[in-house]
């Protein structure tokens, strides 16, 4: 499936537009990473448990979204565009969503034949 950020595939023409898929995922901070947030803040740097759980995030959303897809009946997700947003103190949300659509490569204009003057 092709999941892309823009409204158009180079190369692909859209046929048919699906409608809007979405997929989501709630997740909890853990105590573990939490203590290991609080000790990085001090030093500073990249809160690697923070960007494991993010990452999963992402990838999760992206799978359910596809997933939504695949059900509509398209081979491609466009515009897709994440969301995030606090549900409780101590979880968050990541959100997926674009366009399902039907793309097929566009066909290669055939070219003239040659023409040869006498």
């Amino acid at each position: 499936m092709i999941v892309v950020n823009t409204e158009t595939v180079p190369g692909y023409d859209v046929v048919a537009v699906k409608g809007i898929v979405q997929g989501n995922t709630v997740r909890a901070k853990h105590v573990g990473r939490d203590i290991a947030a609080g000790l990085k803040n001090l030093a500073g740097g990249e809160l690697k448990g923070y960007t494991e759980l993010l990452t999963e995030s992402r990838r999760e959303a992206v799978e359910r979204m596809m997933a939504q897809a695949q059900q509509l009946g398209a081979n491609a997700v466009l515009n897709v565009r994440f969301s995030t947003s606090a549900v409780t103190g101590g979880a968050a949300e990541l959100y997926a969503y674009g366009t399902a659509a039907v793309v097929q490569p566009i066909a290669e204009a055939a070219a003239p034949p040659p023409t040869h003057f006498a």
